[in-house]
């Protein structure tokens, strides 16, 4: 079976939406890159890359965000241990609250509960304590 082990996000300041990612969900910087900040969590690489216009597109014009109806990553999920207390440290960051989904108890112990928020660069992330379903 296949596993996700790396999102790209693209973004016009890739350092402070690296911050962003550090402080709240403690992810460590593991590289640079030329275009922009690669963190990760011990299983996911999250690239954090330089838009170049205001599509979104890459220096070399091969980015899918160039193309009418694009359609690529819609949210970020991250699993804490704590709701309440990453909750505060995201608005403490300057995220949004969207609001929470709460569609009750899934077998296995997980949930369909989880808070939205919006950061950096309009980015939606969804935290939960309980996971999801297959994870």
């Amino acid at each position: 079976m296949a596993k996700i082990k790396h999102i790209a996000i693209r973004t016009p300041d890739p350092e402070k939406t690296a911050a962003f990612y550090i402080k709240v969900f403690e992810m460590e910087e593991v590289g640079k890159a030329r275009s922009g900040v690669y963190l990760s969590d011990g299983y996911i690489n999250l690239a954090i890359l330089k838009s170049t216009d205001q599509n979104g597109g890459q220096s070399n014009g091969d980015s899918p965000r160039d193309v009418p109806g694009y359609a690529g990553i819609d949210h970020l999920g991250f699993v804490v241990d704590d709701v309440d207390a990453t909750s505060k440290v995201l608005e403490g960051e300057g995220a949004s609250a969207m609001g929470t989904l709460d569609l009750g108890n899934a077998p296995g112990g997980h949930s369909y509960y989880e808070v939205k928020y919006r950061g950096p660069d309009g980015q939606v992330i969804d935290i939960t304590a309980a996971g999801w379903i297959g994870t």
